[in-house]
């Protein structure tokens, strides 16, 4: 390799290595940390390098880092590129003393020239070796060195706090006494965390502590009805139940129930709309001893027929007029009994509570969620969780005595629960929204302000037509005193907008899983948040949940990892699905007795002790607030007949909103329409995907695997073209469609003025390549900075934001870009994975 190709590489492929943001309080600036070396050789660069890369690599949660390198101490800062590999410490210094030679080999080349027609100008690495004890470079956040037995960190102030740099600097000496003490052992089983900040993860971070009382929902709820039982507990439209009614109609269900002979932790499905007699028969599952399923009567046949068989349930409650499917359903399941539950108040059942004895870790319900496999996957959840989760929505969003608390989500949907029986506990009342009312968001304001609603839940994309409609349409909601949002990501710009129109009003950031007894963190804002994401909050009390690396390890604070629960809210498992329970329940290796949960999901500790949310490990997504599993689609789709292939995408359509859509191969096109119905049949209906194209062939990956960013990519393209097309106009639009076509590989005819250049198939090298089809007209940065046509045609042409001539870096330049323009395109691309 030569040594531009090398140094091409780096600087394109290598990525850009950032040190996590911890200080509470930034200070522009730069300190020092002292801190002695451990006993033994002091260590040499090679040594020093694979130490560093070892603490990068575990605070960044990448196994590729670049370091800044000093050459000589008045010579250049170039970027050092090396992986650190799984195996044995020698092997890490092995690696560094390889990649010191190779930096070595081509230092004389002039890599800032080769920057400068990159159109970089700032360095891929925020952190570097200092050897020679000089100050800390413009644009560095870090620096490491020996000096006199020593070791000796710079940092920014602005970056990281005095307590942080010393965390980091024990990083580097633990790192560096592991290699001397077993240069043979492997060093991704070994933490650099001291025992500190590991008691401080797993315990300080966890939520407070809080005594529950022994007893469980249905009894305190009974408690409650004896104190005041006139009140009114439950209203839906017109109609409107005390405490003692529900209380009375639960208890003749309940005895239904058991003279039907339901015994301890039996299954029970409530197949009803969402009714004041489906809080009836909640109540009665509960004081019965079952065990609650939810199930919606619009759920396809099959899907009812799959929950009730995984589920082993031999018992229904259903409403008149609500069991068309289920009967179907029922057809294929001889084994079930259904109980209607105008049938079951008409006979002679008591009325009195039945006082079955209910265990606190005794199991309260099950919920379905999307399974990879295409077969649903039912959450097993216990009633001290079930209690625990109730508690925490009653401290943090203020659900008191007197007060009415909205139950708007569909009761197949986790958080239905706690919104239909959460003030029961307080003495306040529920409201019970109609669907019909839900889908008019006119008739839902003023549902909310007319039922005199103080606490009400929604999905982020639902409260943002809320704010539309109250914008358009004034109305004062003298009652609202806290609104939560949960099941899709909170956008930083809908928390300012919300504190805009009602900043006496608390929003609350909801974060958990089916699997931990629903939320486990609460962001309770009474302004929007001052950083650019909105965070997930600390935890409630009882639950712990830690940042971990695949080894279950706690990996620095501030560092990306899989975030993992423990504590009373981890469910009991997936019911009758031991590998898939097998896979996500696990014993807590940090706390004997408790069990773990991992959900795929990816986050960050903040310094201010909350959550961050980062992503998703797998496929499964969020969208309008219901969690789906991708593959569960997908295998619904490939039932299709004239299906070859497929796969389906999450992207944002011409409008902004997001959607599904499917792309499949086959002999030839099928009817969009008839594959939506087949689809229908087997899925919910917020499963269904919104469009679907066919595809001679799906493109592939490398590793022969659908190259899902791609489709997501052409998805997006698909919408606009389907939306508008705009010809280009100008000579400079012409000529720029031209080259894209060529080095895109697409249509020229197909080439629009508002096409953007990354959607489109773009990447850091096709830009390059770009860039010299138009005889370096345009730079790389120029190209990732404005992607779309008409911008970068614009720009040519000598419009607003015209970039200057070319700037010749001299010989020994040492900045090159802060984000390499392969992240920034890549950044561009909409993302499956989101998590909203």
């Amino acid at each position: 390799m030569n040594s531009e190709e090398f140094w091409r590489r780096v600087l394109l492929e290598g990525g850009f290595t950032t040190v996590p943001r911890w200080t509470r309080t930034p200070v522009p600036g730069t300190a020092e940390h002292r801190s002695p070396l451990p006993p033994g050789p002091t260590p040499g660069g090679t040594q020093l390098l694979a130490a560093h890369a070892k603490v990068l690599a575990a605070l960044t949660g990448e196994s590729e880092v670049t370091i800044g390198y000093p050459v000589t101490a008045d010579g250049p800062v170039l970027p050092c590129r090396l992986t650190v590999p799984p195996g044995p410490w020698q092997t890490l210094v092995e690696t560094a003393r390889r990649a010191e030679a190779e930096l070595l080999t081509h230092r004389d080349f002039p890599v800032g020239e080769l920057g400068a027609q990159l159109g970089l100008d700032h360095p891929p690495f925020e952190t570097l070796l200092d050897p020679y004890g000089g100050e800390l470079p413009e644009g560095a956040v870090l620096s490491v060195g020996v000096q006199d037995a020593t070791l000796l960190l710079r940092y920014r102030t602005d970056v990281l706090d005095a307590r942080a740099a010393a965390r980091i600097a024990g990083y580097h000496l633990t790192a560096l006494t592991l290699l001397n003490a077993g240069p043979q052992h492997e060093h991704q089983h070994q933490s650099l965390l001291s025992e500190e900040e590991r008691h401080f993860q797993l315990e300080g971070l966890a939520g407070p502590r809080r005594q529950l009382p022994d007893r469980r929902f249905h009894e305190l709820f009974e408690e409650r009805v004896r104190r005041h039982p006139e009140a009114v507990a439950m209203v839906r439209g017109d109609r409107e139940w005390t405490y003692r009614e529900l209380n009375r109609r639960a208890n003749r269900l309940a005895h239904a129930l058991l003279a039907s002979g339901l015994e301890r932790e039996d299954v029970v499905a409530v197949v009803t709309e969402r009714t004041l007699g489906w809080a009836a028969a909640v109540l009665a599952v509960f004081k019965a001893g079952g065990v609650y399923l939810p199930v919606e009567p619009h759920f396809p046949a099959g899907r009812i027929a799959t929950m009730l068989s995984r589920a082993r349930c031999s018992l229904v409650l259903a409403e008149p007029g609500s069991t068309a499917t289920l009967d179907e359903a029922l057809g294929s399941l001889p084994g079930v009994r259904t109980l209607l539950l105008d049938a079951a108040w008409l006979e002679e059942h008591a009325e009195d509570d039945p006082g079955v004895p209910v265990a606190s870790d005794q199991l309260a319900y099950i919920y379905f969620t999307s399974g990879s496999t295409g077969e649903p996957k039912g959450a097993m959840c216990e009633h001290a969780g079930f209690l625990n989760h109730l508690y925490a929505k009653i401290g943090d969003l203020g659900v008191a005595e007197g007060l009415t608390v909205a139950q708007t989500a569909p009761q197949c949907f986790d958080i239905s629960l706690w919104q239909l029986v959460s003030a029961l506990l307080t003495g306040g009342r529920t409201l019970l929204v109609e669907q019909e009312v839900i889908l008019d968001v006119p008739r839902f304001v003023d549902r909310i302000a007319d039922g005199r609603v103080a606490v009400l839940q929604v999905v982020p994309s639902y409260l943002e037509a809320v704010l539309s409609q109250l914008e358009r349409s004034p109305r004062q909601l003298p009652d609202l005193r806290c609104v939560s949002v949960t099941g899709e990501a909170l956008k930083k710009e809908l928390a300012q907008r919300w504190f805009a129109a009602r900043p006496g009003i608390p929003l609350v950031n909801a974060y958990g899983l089916t699997e931990t007894s629903d939320d486990t963190n609460h962001e309770v804002m009474d302004r929007a948040p001052e950083g650019d994401r909105v965070p997930l909050g600390p935890c409630v009390p009882n639950v712990h949940v830690y940042i971990v690396d695949e080894h279950l390890s706690p990996v620095p604070l501030g560092a990306p990892g899989e975030i993992v629960f423990s504590g009373v809210c981890v469910g009991r498992g997936y019911v009758n699905d031991p590998e898939r329970t097998r896979r996500a329940f696990l014993p807590d290796p940090h706390r004997p007795g408790n069990r773990l949960y991992r959900g795929g999901d990816f986050g960050r500790w903040l310094p201010e002790g909350k959550l961050e949310f980062l992503g998703r490990r797998d496929s499964q997504v969020k969208l309008r607030g219901f969690r789906i599993e991708i593959g569960d689609i997908e295998n619904a789709l490939l039932r299709a007949e004239g299906v070859r292939d497929g796969a389906v995408v999450i992207a944002t359509g011409a409008g902004g909103g997001r959607q599904l859509v499917a792309f499949y191969s086959g002999p030839r096109a099928l009817d969009a329409a008839g594959l939506r119905d087949r689809l229908a049949r087997a899925l919910p209906a917020y499963m269904v995907p919104a469009a679907f194209h066919w595809r001679e062939a799906l493109p592939l990956t490398p590793n022969s695997k659908i190259d899902r960013t791609a489709l997501t990519a052409l998805a997006g393209q698909l919408d606009t073209a389907e939306a508008e097309y705009d010809a280009p106009r100008t000579a400079t639009e012409h000529r720029l469609a031209t080259a894209w076509a060529k080095v895109l590989g697409v249509p020229e005819d197909r080439v629009g003025r508002l096409d953007h250049f990354f959607d489109r198939g773009g990447d850091s090298l096709s830009a390059v390549k770009l860039a010299i089809a138009l005889d370096r007209a345009v730079s790389l940065k120029d190209v990732t900075r404005h992607p779309v046509l008409a911008d970068l045609a614009r720009l040519i042409d000598g419009g607003p934001g015209r970039r200057p001539g070319p700037r010749q870096l001299d010989h020994g330049a040492t900045y090159f870009p802060r984000t390499t323009p392969h992240r920034a395109a890549r950044a561009e691309l909409p993302d499956a994975s989101d998590p909203s």
